[in-house]
């Protein structure tokens, strides 16, 4: 009898990168139904299929995350386990050094084993492909829809009823993620110090959440602009619901075209990640130019804790946020104060990220079958593996978010004395801790709509 696929490969693993995916943290299966156990002492139950033989062909051309990444989001890698788990396990291979012997031998071992190396999988349709001038109008508008113009019914099933696709505001793992969005959504308003007949512009609006919720609980009249199609039609199918068309717009529009300011208020959530080391100054400065004198702009955005190189070769780049950059926090702080800004608070919510990404992948489980069909199998492929990883950078510290607050110096800016900030007063007490600092006058109260 012939040796199976797996007999033939282990004394070849046991050879590469110095025995490191000898002592490997799951099981693996190949295509012709033979198993590799898992061999690390306290692996996990986790067996990783390779279905098709072009997964080895893609990774070994292409072995770096790009060439994982096609495998996965193609199907031809498939995990039973769960995909957070197999990360952290990954871990222990990541000191491991493949060499070029290494290479030649998985050439060498690919050949008798008939795998097509001069047919890898084809890049997938989910992988962004963009052309033109980095961050240019065009090319952002590009890269935005690459991810936001996909069915609305799709991110309704990850996000839930909230539709806020930024980290929620928790007060213990297993509060329930609408209340921790509403509370997220509500600090900001509270930060920004809205009030009654206030112009509030929010960039990157999303599907309306914060426009939503500052008109409806603060009585503001606002602006929301987003590059995406989808997201606009949704967010105006949502102010019209809630009766709100007559005070909130939105707008498909890049903040590089907002010239109608100023705006005594503005909110960034989200948003910073897509603008780009290069044209970080810019955004600054145009935020700058769009609020009044004294008013505020908060920034909520991921950061890079830990230097990294620059790659489009990644995952992320090619399949979530094309063109996407992190930044570090002291380039936005930078970016603000040499537009004139004054940087007056800096909140870091890094450990209320893996609480937000969990309930999203807790929701696309119980939710697969229907977003498959919503979204696409690569989609949700795409999903399962972002969301996975990036639960695992915030814990480990290699990325974090942070809310920075900044007033344009040149009028009051009506900054509460001290932290925490005021809740919407409903009280006589509470309306005095909201009192604004330069004794302007009290904010007046709105009466709150019901959420639809």
């Amino acid at each position: 009898m012939a040796p199976t696929l797996a007999a033939r490969i282990a004394p070849a693993l046991a050879r590469l990168g110095h025995g490191a995916l000898a002592r490997r943290p799951f099981a693996v299966r190949l295509w012709d139904g033979s198993e590799l156990p898992a061999t690390a002492p306290g692996a996990p139950s986790l067996r990783l299929h390779v279905c098709d033989p072009r997964a080895l062909a893609t990774i070994t051309r292409h072995p770096d995350q790009l060439g994982l990444g096609r495998a996965w989001v193609s199907g031809a890698l498939a995990l039973d386990g769960d995909v957070e788990q197999a990360l952290a396990a990954c871990d222990r291979l990541r000191g491991a050094r493949f060499s070029t012997l290494d290479r030649v031998r998985a050439l060498a071992l690919a050949r008798r084993l008939g795998v097509p190396l001069l047919r890898p999988l084809p890049p997938p349709a989910a992988e962004a492909r963009l052309h033109g001038r980095r961050h240019s109008l065009r090319r952002d508008r590009t890269a935005v829809r690459h991810h936001y113009d996909v069915p609305t019914s799709f991110y309704r099933l990850v996000l839930g009823p909230s539709m806020v696709y930024s980290c929620a505001y928790f007060t213990a793992p297993d509060e329930p993620l609408e209340v921790a969005q509403e509370r997220k959504l509500d600090l900001v308003c509270r930060k920004l110090g809205l009030r009654a007949g206030m112009r509030l512009l929010d960039v990157g609006c999303g599907w309306g959440s914060l426009l939503l919720h500052a008109a409806e609980r603060y009585g503001v009249r606002a602006v929301g602009i987003t590059l995406s199609e989808s997201q606009a039609a949704e967010a105006r199918r949502r102010v019209a619901e809630a009766g709100l068309a007559d005070r909130v717009e939105v707008r498909v529009a890049d903040y590089r075209e907002l010239a109608d300011g100023p705006y005594d208020a503005i909110a960034s959530i989200g948003m910073v990640e897509h603008v780009g080391v290069a044209m970080l100054a810019t955004y600054a400065r145009r935020l700058a130019a769009l609020v009044r004198p004294g008013g505020r702009v908060l920034n909520h955005g991921i950061v890079r804790l830990r230097p990294a190189p620059r790659s489009q070769r990644t995952f992320i780049a090619r399949y979530v946020f094309p063109d996407g950059e992190l930044h570090p926090l002291s380039a936005v702080v930078t970016a603000f104060e040499r537009a004139g800004l004054e940087v007056r608070d800096v909140e870091a919510l890094r450990e209320h990220y893996p609480h937000t990404l969990r309930a999203w992948s807790r929701n696309l489980a119980r939710h697969r079958d229907a977003a498959i069909a919503q979204g696409g199998a690569e989609r949700e492929r795409v999903w399962r593996l972002y969301m996975a990883g990036a639960t695992l950078a915030f814990e480990r510290g290699e990325i974090g978010v942070f809310q920075t607050l900044a007033v344009r110096p040149g009028a009051p800016h009506r900054l509460p004395p001290l932290r925490p900030w005021p809740e919407r007063a409903t009280t006589p007490a509470a309306a005095h801790v909201a009192w604004p600092l330069d004794g302007g006058p009290a904010p007046r109260r709105h009466p709150a709509r019901a959420h639809r």
